[in-house]
């Protein structure tokens, strides 16, 4: 037997405490919070003892623990506890076992025709599933191509906005740098930008690497594919490469070369400037040396007149590389382009490969489109058919914040039914729902811009207790060691609660973050009730009710931005 003293009143600023003991300890904390504490450190409580006036010591029996979760869910032949994720991103059951399992009822809105891809707009609350329905999206789209290979979709995936973010603002100036005011100036072809590095280095990435995609099986490039490329698209390659490569791991002009070598795109043809300039100063200085013998001649205004004029091409080809280089440096403004890097690797391209072609520096869309096709072309013969954008996690940005304001001043560019049904390119705009009250309050020339009526739209993510019901069968299922017959989550609970009643219940939570939340506070509460040596292996309704009230005041303090839910 141990004691620790501990006030008498078992109150801290009025708020009614309970005894927790720890590993070495006991203390007071309040009936909320002991829920967040691991079940295997909750002892089962036995004697109490009061030695002096004024102060309690609290003893208790090391030999009668609380049953833990893991014995409770071994009993079900359970491996992992299903519901200790909560962000799908992270949730290794999820991605191991359960992208192909449940799908939200309007999965077939969203996703569509993996052939003939269109977009689709979503809003849903935080937990609704925005980034399991992105990572569902991601896993039927990788099928898709591995049983396709010649007609497949190039997908990329436009979620960390931090970079972009982060040197678009570095560009601002003055009150525009302020966090509330800096994305009042982002504009669609920053997107258009954005969205172009993010496939422009994955597919120099993938060239680089002999056609391996490290993170996509399904998106291998064939040396065949690679053969098949013209000398004009394998230009374009290079020429969207000069601008939208963003690979860190090595200077650029240095993995521009690399990629020039791996496409086997000559172009030698580019230093004829070079030549010029060595063979006008050789020929000059040579004819000077020849027929004159004095060294006062090579010092002569006319021998330095020709031998200049001779370098006169190449210094005019750099000056005009200087300037594009500088102009596309100040439009792009979501990564950081070396003026210097740029202007050489504008240089080693041929004139006549570059007079005529788009180039992004001017603050418009038009040369944009013009790169986004040219992007479509190589990726056609390389054999993708489509180009699917996933847009998610615009609410994390630390610029952002989670603010609607800026969120809407983020995302509402996007908003252009010109761009959002450019051929052969879709969209799967995942947006959070403090924003949809928004669309509600535009101007007409807003609505007509966007065509959201043309956009598959979905105002709500929401889920309904059978859904959530289903939800959380399939998690049981992925981590039974039963296969053929898996627990439900129905056999959890006491027989006296229905199925229809816990569907009742489950609807009340809306989503499935607010589900897993919750079933992991019920199996806590649970098993801190019952001891090792007495266990009870079905929920009770009153535990149910009782964990119930407090996670859904918990909930609403949530909703109100009031606490973490």
């Amino acid at each position: 037997m141990g004691g620790l003293e501990i006030p008498q009143s078992g109150e801290h600023g009025g708020i009614p405490l309970q005894p927790v003991a720890v590993r070495g300890g006991i203390g007071y904390i309040d009936p909320v919070s002991i829920r967040t504490i691991e079940n295997d450190a909750i002892p089962h409580f036995s004697t109490l003892a009061c030695p002096r006036p004024g102060r309690t010591s609290v003893s208790f029996c090391n030999s009668h623990f609380a049953m833990k979760i893991h014995q409770f869910l071994n009993h079900y032949n359970i491996t992992d506890n299903p519901f200790s994720q909560e962000d799908a991103a992270a949730d290794r059951v999820f991605r191991d076992h359960c992208l192909n399992g449940t799908h939200h009822s309007a999965w077939d809105k969203i996703f569509g025709d993996p052939g003939v891809p269109s977009t689709s707009v979503v809003f849903g609350e935080q937990g609704s599933g925005k980034t399991a329905l992105r990572l569902q999206i991601v896993s039927k789209l990788r099928e898709h191509n591995l049983e396709n290979p010649e007609e497949r979709s190039f997908v990329v995936q436009y979620e960390d906005f931090n970079p972009f973010l982060d040197n678009f603002r570095e560009r601002l100036v003055g009150r525009k740098r302020r966090p509330e005011k800096a994305l009042q100036n982002w504009r669609l072809w920053d997107h258009m930008d954005a969205i172009l590095t993010l496939a422009v280095t994955r597919l120099a990435d993938t060239i680089r690497n002999d056609g391996r995609d490290s993170r996509d099986e399904s998106s291998k490039i064939t040396s065949a594919q690679t053969n098949k490329l013209s000398r004009s698209q394998k230009r374009d390659i290079l020429l969207l490469a000069a601008f939208y490569d963003d690979n860190r791991e090595h200077s650029a002009t240095s993995r521009w070369n690399q990629l020039r070598r791996k496409l086997k795109f000559a172009n030698w043809k580019s230093y004829w400037d070079w030549g010029l300039g060595l063979i006008v100063t050789a020929v000059t200085l040579g004819l000077v040396s020849r027929f004159s013998e004095e060294w006062a001649t090579f010092f002569n205004v006319w021998v330095w007149v020709i031998v200049v004029g001779g370098w006169l091409p190449l210094l005019w080809r750099q000056f005009k590389c200087w300037w594009t280089a500088y102009r596309v440096k100040k439009q792009i403004r979501v990564t950081d382009h070396h003026v210097g890097s740029l202007r050489s690797i504008l240089a080693s391209f041929e004139q006549g490969d570059v007079i005529g072609q788009p180039v992004p520096s001017r603050a418009r869309g038009d040369d944009r489109y013009a790169l986004i096709e040219r992007l479509q072309s190589v990726l056609k013969t390389l054999g993708f058919d489509n180009i699917v954008v996933l847009v998610d996690r615009v609410d994390e940005p630390h610029l952002v914040h989670g603010s609607p304001e800026r969120i809407r001043d983020l995302i509402w560019p996007l908003f252009d039914n010109k761009f959002l049904k450019h051929p052969d390119m879709a969209f799967k705009l995942l947006l959070p729902s403090t924003v949809a009250g928004y669309l509600n309050r535009q101007e007409k020339e807003f609505y007509e811009r966007s065509r959201l009526d043309k956009q598959n739209l979905i105002p709500s993510l929401s889920w309904t207790g059978q859904g959530l019901y289903d939800v959380a069968n399939d998690r049981l299922k992925a981590c039974s060691q039963d296969s053929q017959s898996p627990v439900t989550i129905r056999d959890l609970f006491d027989d006296s609660i229905s199925e229809q009643e816990l569907i009742t219940t489950f609807d009340r939570l809306r989503a499935p973050r607010h589900l897993f939340k919750f079933l992991y506070r019920l199996l806590i509460d649970h098993c801190s009730k019952y001891t090792e040596d007495n266990p009870q292996w079905k929920i009770q309704r009153e535990t149910v009710q009782s964990t119930l009230a407090l996670f859904m005041r918990d909930l609403d303090s949530y909703d109100q931005k009031l606490g973490t839910g």
